[in-house]
């Protein structure tokens, strides 16, 4: 079975829990810890980022590349359209949707977790009581220093915020010029399941997705989630999930649901 070494609320997870649900496909979460985790990540991956896809012996870093890798080796239901044009639109979006709603929505999100309460509900379920508790009483002085340490000046985060809006209200024009159907064409497509899985940190969808606490289902970020002049686009993203994401359910099996508690990460 398809194993994806991901975090819950991982935007760029959520990106590839989409497309594996599109497409069919049975597949068992792994959720990776902080520290101990990520160092095991480092021995199977290279690297320390989720989400990482393991396929029998093929271990496949990065979001798109799995992507990529999933819609090569498991053909049903494409996600990679045929014609060249829309091959071309969708290729596009889904680069331009990773590096504006998915690279802009991490300094956004940041600015947020100066809330303890929202710092230790978005860590995965397994976290250790000591650093759950550790991580709760970060002032958020230290939360500032820290944005400042990764760059994150309040200019940046200003402008961050300015680009998100516009990214949204690009895609809702584009929403509305197709009628509020797909981005590329008649069916889904990569660039639709990017962006739909990208805007999981701007409002996170009510429904029975994710193995998160309940109170933070339908939640997001003042100014995003609550603004109407985006009700197209979360009522597009919401209609997406209801027709392809699967729900998810305490035990593994082939509908791809997770386990509820992280799972020590095996090394062939």
């Amino acid at each position: 079975m398809l194993e994806l070494y991901q975090f819950e609320l991982s935007h760029f997870s959520e990106k590839v829990r989409l497309v594996l649900d599109y497409k069919g496909l049975a597949y068992r979460k792994i959720e990776v810890v902080p520290g101990m985790g990520q160092l095991d990540l480092f021995r199977i991956s290279g690297q320390r980022q989720v989400p990482v896809l393991k396929d029998g012996n093929t271990i496949v870093a990065d979001s798109t590349a799995i992507a990529l890798y999933l819609d090569k080796t498991y053909p049903d239901r494409p996600i990679i359209p045929t014609n060249p044009q829309q091959k071309a639109t969708c290729l596009l979006l889904e680069q331009w949707a990773d590096n504006s709603i998915g690279a802009k929505g991490r300094p956004i999100l940041l600015e947020s977790l100066k809330s303890s309460n929202l710092r230790t509900s978005i860590l995965p379920v397994g976290t250790p009581d000591l650093l759950r508790n550790l991580i709760g009483s970060i002032p958020r002085e230290a939360i500032d220093v820290l944005g400042l340490g990764l760059g994150l000046t309040p200019d940046s985060i200003k402008a961050a915020k300015a680009e998100m809006h516009r990214s949204l209200e690009s895609i809702c024009l584009l929403l509305a010029q197709n009628s509020g159907a797909y981005l590329t064409g008649d069916t889904p497509t990569l660039a639709d399941l990017t962006v739909a899985g990208l805007s999981l940190l701007l409002k996170i969808p009510d429904g029975p997705y994710l193995n998160i606490p309940n109170n933070l289902k339908g939640k997001g970020i003042p100014g995003f989630a609550d603004n109407p002049d985006y009700d197209l686009f979360f009522t597009w993203r919401d209609k997406l999930y209801a027709d392809f994401r699967k729900p998810h359910t305490p035990d593994r099996n082939n509908s791809g649901a997770a386990p509820t508690t992280p799972t020590t990460i095996a090394i062939d």
